[in-house]
């Protein structure tokens, strides 16, 4: 006999919710039941993405009932819908309404870039970084993401290619790291991945011309804004608050 966990499952984050957003844009809770074949499938999805490891109710764990029960979470926020849809869910399904619901091809995009890329990544532990947390497409393009960010081959040829233009400087603020702090400064800059990765086809490589050398402070600054700030955008805005 199982004995009924008296612990609850995690809250969704932000990849479980862009995906459920996206389901219900294409098939409305209002019209399925939760054993409508796509709701059994989302639950399938969800069950493998690798940002759970502890999911104390495994049997509850984002079952059917439960992906739709989420669908019509977001009914409250549908002003087409005359209802009152569930009330009771999180304040991170107001966030994600209000950054994807306006336009559905690009929500189509990330849900299906997460679907595409969980499969790559290893299963995490229920911490975060800062940046991950606030990555707007979600855990998954965000390990993703870095790990185009860290790819040895193309970060040290994006590396010589700059030192042999005149050093390693931001591209944004022009910050040198051993000008700065000398030696131990030497060599050392973050690299930026300048095309989000939900704008991939299946398959494609990172190209040299994809990265931009940046300070940390720019890097995150980079992240801050969805959809992302371009080099150019970030470098117009800082000339503008040193005005």
């Amino acid at each position: 006999m199982t004995v009924p966990s008296t612990r609850r499952n995690p809250p969704w984050q932000r990849d479980e919710l862009i995906l459920a957003l996206d389901l219900f844009f294409r098939h409305n809770p209002n019209h399925i039941s939760q054993n409508h074949p796509e709701v059994v499938k989302l639950s399938e999805v969800l069950n493998g993405l690798p940002i759970h490891i502890e999911r104390p109710d495994q049997e509850k764990f984002r079952n059917a009932n439960g992906v739709y029960m989420k669908l019509c979470n977001f009914l409250r926020y549908d002003s087409s819908y005359k209802g009152r849809g569930l009330v009771r869910g999180g304040r991170l399904e107001k966030v994600i309404w209000d950054e994807f619901s306006a336009d559905k091809e690009v929500l189509r995009r990330v849900a299906q870039a997460i679907i595409n890329g969980q499969q790559d990544i290893a299963p995490t532990t229920s911490s975060m970084d800062e940046d991950e947390w606030a990555f707007p497409e979600g855990r998954v393009l965000y390990r993703l993401h870095r790990q185009r960010e860290r790819r040895t081959d193309l970060v040290r040829k994006t590396k010589q290619r700059a030192q042999k233009a005149g050093g390693l400087r931001c591209t944004v603020c022009a910050f040198d790291f051993a000008a700065e702090y000398g030696e131990i400064g030497e060599g050392y800059i973050e690299c930026h991945h300048t095309v989000p990765i939900s704008e991939y086809e299946i398959g494609q490589e990172t190209r040299l011309q994809d990265l931009a050398l940046v300070c940390a402070n720019c890097h995150r600054m980079l992240h801050r804004r969805r959809p992302w700030l371009t080099i150019n955008e970030l470098s117009q805005l800082r000339q503008t608050a040193r005005a």
